[in-house]
């Protein structure tokens, strides 16, 4: 697997104690960041330790103070955030998208605040404002999903299928949230079965790979793998897709409930015979 610098989380701190150290511009949007988060701000650090309070983010202005107190809150057990210093930072804040209840989070893992910004900007733009109402949706009909398909690799192919670009419920289209409830209903007639589908990669790097396989490679339940797939293709995967080497998946038998099926072929030397 392709290696990532951090490992994205979201937090759930509403009506938790999260302490903010400073003053000024560079604090300022770290306490309406906790705020909006529905986080109960301490700025005192010895209550902080004493009341266990568990995040922390610090916005001196001296950047020897910043040290001190990233020293002493991670001494008390508590994960910190140095404004402008990643080098301190046990976790940076990414720039959000808000659509409510979906989030989308862009971070550069402090390399770059502004390129994070630029990137949502561009997103804001070609992202409804529906998106929000579209999840409230989904979680709405989760009951029929489960009754109508109790089987969870034919209930995630249907929410893929929907979902997907040019779907009933494509997440760009504004009005895609209006069709959920009818959507649901007839869910269990958008079963779909057969056999493993293959791809035979000619590039190890993924952006070779046509948008097809793009897809499928992220709706994949099962992968069988025909030689040593590079780590970078197999990175835009599904992370809980089973894995098997191709004799162990074809001794397992291609069961419609393991959901979808994909032959990844990888053979470099054949590639190379042909040229």
């Amino acid at each position: 697997m392709g290696q990532i610098a951090s490992l994205p989380l979201f937090h759930r701190i509403a009506g938790q104690k999260v302490l903010v150290m400073g003053e000024g511009p560079a604090a300022e949007p770290k306490r309406r960041l906790v705020e909006r988060a529905g986080g109960l701000i301490v700025e005192d650090f010895a209550r902080a330790v004493d009341e266990g309070v568990r995040l922390a983010f610090i916005a001196f202005d001296d950047a020897k103070a910043c040290e001190v107190a990233a020293i002493n809150a991670r001494c008390a057990g508590m994960l910190v955030n140095v404004v402008d210093r990643p080098d301190l930072c046990d976790f940076t804040t990414p720039s959000i998208l808000d659509r409510d209840p979906l989030l989308v989070a862009i971070g550069t893992g402090g390399a770059s605040a502004g390129l994070a910004k630029h990137v949502r900007l561009r997103l804001e733009r070609v992202l409804p404002e529906t998106l929000g109402a579209l999840a409230r949706a989904l979680e709405a009909v989760r009951p029929v999903l489960r009754q109508r398909l109790p089987n969870g690799a034919e209930r995630r192919r249907a929410v893929d299928a929907a979902l997907r670009q040019g779907g009933l419920l494509d997440p760009l289209d504004a009005t895609a949230f209006t069709r959920v409830a009818a959507w649901a209903e007839g869910a269990a007639a958008q079963r779909s079965g057969g056999p493993p589908v293959e791809i035979s990669l000619t590039s190890p790097d993924p952006e070779d790979l046509t948008l097809r396989q793009a897809r499928l490679l992220g709706e994949a339940d099962v992968l069988w793998l025909d030689g040593a797939v590079p780590a970078p293709i197999l990175a835009r995967a599904r992370a809980d897709a089973t894995r098997l080497p191709l004799a162990e998946g074809k001794a397992a038998g291609t069961d419609p409930a393991s959901g979808l099926v994909l032959i990844l072929r990888w053979r470099p030397d054949e590639m190379s015979r042909a040229r």
